[in-house]
């Protein structure tokens, strides 16, 4: 880990532990001042000059204090628009995959949009939203664009896969958090006569909570590595849908730990599982990154397949 990534990791580990539970209108301004939209603009265009490690880093920190701010959207964003040399607006900018919803957009200055190979700019003036929520409460909007782009540029980057990406970096992150809720849980209440940790079915399940919350580090990773190196599309699409098997099996199991209390609002946990269980649909649900996933697997074949993986490992590990 580089020292910048040290410092960066520190400074949002603070900010997003004194966010956590906070509201958006809290959590933004303070989010917004921290810079973080720049993460991956270059230093000579005014930005930190990172790399999708560190935003892996830095996203894994927001799921992980379930911080109800946008964060992957406006770096992403700022990222897009430097990469095609049109100056940021002010203000919260947003993106809108094709076909799919804008995270807080009714709270957007701008919006970023790329489809057909063209990346468009539209200020908030040339937008209309039909406000709706995510499983987390949180504003999760269909786009309407109602007026012409302030700036266009070509663009060949998969808007969906990056949003898919940042979501993956999310979930590991609130995982974690669910884990580390469960595990103190069932080492604290006692059932019976003794802690419920000590009763094997509950250590089976916790066994198991474990292994979906490692596939899902090491699937956001591998995504980090592969947009470092400039290809990601087959470790995106493989880790989205690593991502909803594991929020399929590890939310349930977070729960049945918990017995009801994991159900009141009051309680951190449901701020964790309900927003896993929304950004297994964002980007792309587990259907679509399936098929994109097993129409690339079955062009390759058996054999090549093996080569595929065996060469996108060597080139991200040598």
């Amino acid at each position: 880990m580089s020292d910048n990534r040290t410092l960066l990791t520190d400074m949002a580990a603070g900010l997003f532990a004194d966010l956590a539970g906070k509201p958006f209108d809290v959590a933004w301004p303070q989010v917004a001042e921290a810079g973080f939209a720049s993460l991956l603009v270059p230093e000579d265009a005014g930005g930190f000059g990172g790399d999708w490690g560190d935003v892996l880093a830095v996203l894994r920190l927001a799921g992980l204090n379930a911080l109800a701010a946008p964060l992957a959207e406006p770096v992403i964003a700022h990222y897009l628009l430097a990469k095609a040399e049109i100056a940021a607006p002010e203000g919260l900018i947003s993106i809108a995959a094709p076909g799919a919803r804008v995270p807080y957009g009714r709270h957007a200055a701008a919006v970023v949009h790329v489809e057909g190979g063209t990346l468009s700019l539209y200020q908030a003036e040339s937008l209309a939203f039909d406000e709706g929520l995510s499983p987390a409460g949180e504003p999760w909007d269909a786009i309407s664009f109602t007026g012409a782009a302030a700036a266009t540029a070509a663009c060949d980057v998969d808007l969906l896969a990056l949003g898919a990406f940042a979501r993956v970096a999310q979930a590991s992150g609130a995982l974690e958090a669910a884990f580390t809720l469960a595990i103190d849980h069932v080492n604290t209440r006692v059932q019976f006569g003794r802690a419920l940790a000590k009763f094997q079915a509950v250590q089976q399940a916790m066994a198991e909570f474990s292994e979906e919350a490692a596939a899902v580090d090491a699937s956001a990773a591998a995504c980090a590595a592969a947009l470092d190196y400039g290809h990601a599309s087959f470790e995106i699409a493989a880790a989205k849908l690593r991502m909803g098997i594991a929020v399929d099996r590890a939310v349930p199991i977070a729960h049945r730990m918990h017995g009801a209390i994991g159900f009141t609002i009051e309680y951190a946990l449901n701020h964790l599982t309900r927003r896993l269980m929304g950004w297994r649909s964002e980007f792309g649900g587990d259907a679509f990154w399936a098929e994109r996933l097993g129409k690339r697997v079955a062009g390759l074949g058996g054999h090549g397949l093996w080569r595929e993986m065996a060469a996108r490992t060597d080139r991200l590990v040598g």
